[in-house]
């Protein structure tokens, strides 16, 4: 019997990008972020849940209701200028990881695996509402986000780097579980320590959750990648995922900000039922 009872996902408010964020062009970030006068429309910040027979699992943790009350939460200066040109959160009081959770059905305490795509503060934002999970995490992740320039990078130390948290670096591809049900993998690009994970349960469709290594799976097909990240990198990990949509057929992409994500997970669970 597949240690898999069923695959959920909630969104922890929604968040505006730039179209450019969307579809890379070929102006350089800082000058489309600087002058940019478009937004995309909201777009969720979803947290992909996970019931495996040896605990709930989460993907990713979405974005800290802090972030829209908080004044001090993003940095000041110029970095703080660039964030603020970055995105545009809307969270509602009933939106934070716990009420999400519970909405649901799944109580934040039964939580106890966590694997963070990667650590920009749109997906760390519920790492404090964790300390009693697993926190895994690329290891070149952990890395980049305790690197000279990281705040610039996207990563925000006072919000990662939280006391009690058990962070597992992932060397590699690592089956989560032993089973062959959860399988992560590198998908680097986006940053340099992205993971992706594999979800493979008693009938197709196989599940891939890969963070932001796409913000629209319709143009991952067509190998349209982001404007944030490493070109080649975000190209290569786009091929990678083409290959797994071979060996699995029927393969869904579910990312982390797609809108249509959603929908995707809801037809693929309606062939299981």
């Amino acid at each position: 019997m597949n240690p898999i009872r069923r695959v959920s996902v909630v969104s922890t408010g929604s968040v505006a990008i730039r179209p450019e964020h969307v579809s890379r062009t070929g102006a350089p970030l800082l000058w489309w972020l600087a002058t940019s006068r478009r937004w995309t429309s909201p777009r969720p910040i979803n947290v992909y849940v996970i019931e495996h027979e040896k605990g709930l699992v989460l993907f990713d943790t979405g974005q800290d209701r802090a972030s829209v009350t908080d004044p001090d939460y993003f940095p000041r200066g110029l970095n703080g200028f660039f964030y603020r040109r970055l995105a545009r959160f809307a969270i509602a009081p009933d939106e934070t990881l716990t009420a999400q959770l519970a909405r649901i059905g799944y109580d934040i305490a039964d939580v106890r695996t966590v694997v963070v795509s990667h650590l920009h503060q749109d997906h760390i934002g519920g790492l404090a509402e964790l300390t009693h999970a697993s926190i895994l995490v690329g290891a070149a992740e952990l890395d980049a986000a305790r690197g000279r320039s990281a705040e610039l990078g996207g990563y925000l130390a006072k919000h990662i780097f939280l006391p009690g948290l058990n962070w597992v670096p992932v060397h590699g591809e690592l089956d989560l579980f032993g089973d062959g049900a959860i399988t992560l993998l590198p998908t680097p690009g986006h940053t340099p320590g992205s993971l992706s994970a594999l979800v493979q349960r008693a009938d197709p469709p196989p599940l891939l959750l890969v963070g932001d290594l796409t913000y629209d799976v319709a143009l991952l097909g067509q190998d349209v990648i982001p404007g944030v990240g490493d070109k080649a990198g975000l190209h290569a990990s786009t091929r990678r995922v083409a290959h797994l949509a071979e060996l699995h057929p029927g393969l869904v992409v579910l990312a982390a900000h797609d809108p249509a994500a959603q929908g995707l997970l809801d037809a693929a669970n309606r062939t299981l039922e």
